[in-house]
């Protein structure tokens, strides 16, 4: 198997976890913040926005963020740009979602658009610059490491919140 085969696959298993850790939740458990935490809405809203910006900069596409009406139907208040990263607690109190299958609606559509982004890849590809702003340069590989290794910890999170959401109400 190559490297970028192996990104492929890991990429694909991304929504069944994304979608087992909203399935069935109340819009009060989706926004339950468990000491202060962030909840499973920001969460899940955050790794899609990452996944979404980050591919569609590599990609040098569109977000579906923007380009698809995302931000407008979300209504968070927020600067369109926002994607989590260095939020106040008060900002990410305004990532109320109000349906959980507008949450993973957006999901699914960013993480289409990446998945079929990362299944067209070669491994020659993955050696690609595509930031230039650090030291050394970010490759494609590098970036979609970092992609992956950001949406399966936020994944983890909202599993972790969600486990004890239900001990809780066990």
């Amino acid at each position: 198997m190559k490297a970028a085969e192996v990104l492929s696959d890991a990429f694909g298993r991304l929504p069944d976890l994304v979608h087992s850790a909203v399935a069935d939740l109340t819009v009060d458990q989706l926004h339950e913040r468990i000491g202060g935490a962030n909840n499973i809405s920001w969460l899940v809203w955050h790794l899609s926005r990452v996944e979404d910006d980050h591919i569609a900069g590599a990609a040098g596409a569109d977000q579906v963020w923007t380009s698809d009406g995302w931000a407008e139907r979300f209504g968070l208040g927020l600067p369109v740009e926002t994607t989590g990263w260095s939020m106040s607690s008060a900002e990410v109190d305004q990532v109320a979602v109000n349906d959980p299958e507008l949450l993973l609606g957006y999901f699914d559509a960013a993480h289409a658009k990446a998945a079929a982004f990362v299944a067209e890849l070669t491994d020659g590809d993955l050696d690609r610059v595509v930031d230039e702003r650090w030291d050394p340069p970010v490759t494609l590989g590098v970036r979609l490491v970092s992609v992956l290794d950001d949406c399966l910890e936020h994944a983890a999170q909202a599993h972790f919140v969600r486990g004890i959401l239900e001990f809780r109400e066990s």
